[in-house]
């Protein structure tokens, strides 16, 4: 993958707000929409998540997950030009009481300062997506898989 595709791809991750979340519901794929924060230096996705959504439990159940992140669509783009980043991800609900949890509440707050007020319910918590694969397209002809090392190395850029 050449330097301008990695860099267009991990934009992508650092400015769209929101991506579909796929998820395993009673044994059927579901995908919903979830706002996501990639905190600069990090490579787990973060979400907050509200324990009345049905990808809540999904997770809970099943942790290994996907996320799409789209480019937007342009007048006249071509929908398989698209640029876009999927991740095959492993869920990890933090604790409150945790470590990290406050430094994700930040990070999630920063990109999102209208959350505050769902931070102060009882049924909402963070979620981390440790991602162990991704399949990244730059355009039409142009797709990649990373895995391990390289994947760690691609996001944290």
């Amino acid at each position: 993958m050449d330097q301008e595709a990695a860099r267009s791809l991990r934009t992508l991750l650092r400015t769209q707000p929101v991506a579909a979340l796929g998820t395993l519901h009673r044994g059927n794929p579901a995908v919903s929409m979830v706002p996501f924060v990639l905190p600069a230096g990090e490579t787990r996705v973060l979400i907050h998540v509200s324990a009345l959504a049905t990808h809540t439990a999904d997770m809970q159940r099943h942790p290994r997950v996907s996320l799409l992140v789209m480019a937007e669509t342009g007048a006249g783009a071509s929908p398989q030009a698209l640029a876009r980043v999927t991740l095959q991800a492993d869920a990890q609900t933090l604790s409150r009481d945790g470590a990290d949890y406050a430094a994700a509440r930040a990070a999630y707050l920063d990109r999102f300062p209208d959350a505050a007020g769902t931070f102060e319910l009882g049924d909402f918590s963070m979620v981390a997506l440790r991602p162990v694969s991704a399949r990244l397209v730059a355009g039409f002809g142009r797709a990649y898989s990373l895995v391990g090392v390289s994947l760690i190395d691609w996001l944290r850029r």
